[in-house]
């Protein structure tokens, strides 16, 4: 058993916690040192030893602290064409006085809310670093918009991490959007240095009815950067919840998406895409949960992956035996342009409904010869036939993100990444 499993390597970092939310906290707790972290052939971490390597890489799990950031490095570091409000973090600590002020929509600390249903989303049961993110974490954010609101602009969450080496940095989110509402967010990290630090956040979204939610997220930090992402959603009747994430760098990262359609005529999209080089090793592990009759799922996601690294896949559907009428898809497709390049991909379904519509279903190839020829014979050069496919490749994935100036920074991201380094 891994030494990280043990109750005296977290004891400083659990027993350091703030005292607010106890019964939240000790039933993350009693959850975590149950199970510890996920050994080697755990089935959930199969294909990412996750445990390992925070062993190899992190010493000490004190949580980094909040430091100074001025105007304009959070002016800066807005992406070009974004106009909507900000919602500044260092270190996962929210940072009011950096951050805009926006009408009609509460914005406070997580420690300023003494009744909220913290955890009833994302349940510590279900993830041990999602237990230990409940057990352990400082603050967080709260944000409550309005029923009937129409959010005009994004909202950025653009969070600053700053760690030493071996620090851990956890973020808590909890977003409640009210009945009737529609609202987008875009989920931005940015690594300052090249420590080796741990990223475990946990973001709880409470939709509510005919609610449409956009959650938008750009993983692209340090290349030594481990991160653990759990974000997790109940999706109401008549509501529609979208999910888009990029990823494109760091050392180990694991992204957790689950959704809960837990109302009829409800609609969950999950799409993602993975371009990755080097060594880096992304993990992405969906969950849609279908209980009622009447609802909708769909997901894309897609992987290309050069030299060294590593990808995976794994999406779950389930359909509970009431949920009939469901629509389900579900699709991954993978390009490897390295012999050394691997993917582990598992799509599943665990249907007990017996109307239903489901597929799902994985690709793992080359890039089509045929198709860069073809090219090439149009007076193409190998090197930007290539970036063309790949880029096609990806755009399937960018077009669903509906918000225009985001989805033109990713393009710009991508086409560069491709026209640079595969």
């Amino acid at each position: 058993m891994s030494t990280l499993t043990t109750q005296d390597t977290f004891s400083s970092l659990i027993e350091a916690a703030p005292k607010n939310f106890e019964s939240v906290r000790t039933l993350a707790k009693d959850s975590y040192l149950a199970k510890g972290l996920p050994a080697p052939r755990a089935e959930e971490y199969k294909f990412t030893n996750i445990s390992k390597k925070l062993e190899q890489k992190i010493t000490d799990f004190s949580p980094a602290l909040p430091f100074a950031l001025t105007a304009e490095q959070v002016k800066s570091a807005v992406y070009e064409g974004f106009e909507g409000d900000v919602l500044v973090f260092s270190n996962g600590t929210f940072i009011p006085e950096l951050s805009s002020t926006i009408d009609g929509i509460e914005v406070s600390l997580i420690s300023q809310k003494s009744e909220m249903a913290l955890g009833s989303i994302a349940k510590p049961e279900k993830d041990a670093f999602a237990a230990l993110n409940q057990a352990s974490f400082k603050d967080g954010i709260f944000i409550s918009v309005p029923k009937k609101t129409q959010v005009e602009k994004p909202i950025l969450l653009l969070s600053f991490d700053q760690a030493n080496s071996g620090q851990i940095v956890q973020p808590r989110v909890w977003i409640e959007v009210g009945d009737f509402t529609e609202v987008t967010f875009i989920d931005q990290r940015i690594s300052l240095g090249e420590s080796s630090y741990f990223v475990n956040g946990v973001v709880e979204v409470k939709g509510g009815v005919n609610s449409n939610i956009h959650f938008y997220r750009l993983q692209n930090e340090g290349k030594n950067v481990i991160e653990v992402s759990n974000i997790e959603s109940d999706i109401q009747r008549d509501a529609r919840f979208q999910s888009v994430n990029i990823s494109l760098s760091g050392e180990m990262i694991r992204n957790n998406l689950n959704l809960n359609l837990v109302g009829s005529n409800s609609e969950g999209n999950m799409y993602g895409i993975y371009l990755v080089n080097g060594k880096t090793h992304v993990d992405n592990h969906t969950n849609v949960d279908h209980t009622i009759p009447h609802a909708e799922s769909n997901e894309l996601y897609k992987g290309i992956l050069a030299d060294q690294s590593r990808g995976v896949f794994n999406g779950k559907i389930f359909v509970r035996q009431d949920a009939q009428k469901t629509n389900a898809f579900q699709q991954n497709n993978n390009i490897l342009l390295s012999e050394d390049a691997i993917v582990n991909t598992k799509p599943q379904l665990e249907i007990w409904a017996d109307d239903v519509k489901c597929s799902h279903g994985c690709t793992v190839g080359q890039l089509d010869e045929e198709a860069l020829f073809y090219l090439q014979t149009r007076g193409i050069d190998k090197m930007q036939a290539k970036g063309l496919l790949l880029y096609a490749f990806a755009g399937e994935v960018l077009e669903k993100i509906e918000e225009e100036s985001f989805r033109n920074y990713c393009d710009s991201l991508i086409q560069e990444r491709l026209g640079s380094k595969f």
